[in-house]
């Protein structure tokens, strides 16, 4: 598995119409083959700074979602608009948080 996560920043008035738009890719992405999670999560809405956190299967799962339509088409909507600090994880030794 895969992990991706870290922080989008956007201008702060660009953040409503930015959280469409990802809704829409999120729609989508949660859809696609090899997606666990795809999530976002506004973590200052001053600064506009939002946390990611993605699961994908593996890593042609996530290359797929990377050059899809609607990835793309996302991305370039919002080149300059955004930056980010993301980084992508391997997991190998999922397993549950213990209950105590």
């Amino acid at each position: 598995m895969l992990i991706v996560t870290g922080y989008v920043h956007v201008d702060p008035t660009d953040l409503p119409q930015f959280l469409i738009d990802l809704q829409g890719l999120a729609v989508a992405t949660r859809q696609r083959p090899g997606n666990i999670s795809y999530d976002a999560a506004v973590a200052d809405p001053q600064t506009g700074r939002l946390l990611i956190a993605e699961r994908w299967s593996d890593q042609s799962a996530l290359r797929a979602h990377l050059d899809a339509d609607a990835t793309r088409a996302f991305i370039d909507r919002w080149h300059g608009r955004m930056r980010g600090d993301i980084q992508m994880y391997d997991a190998g030794n999922q397993r549950k948080l213990p209950e105590n």
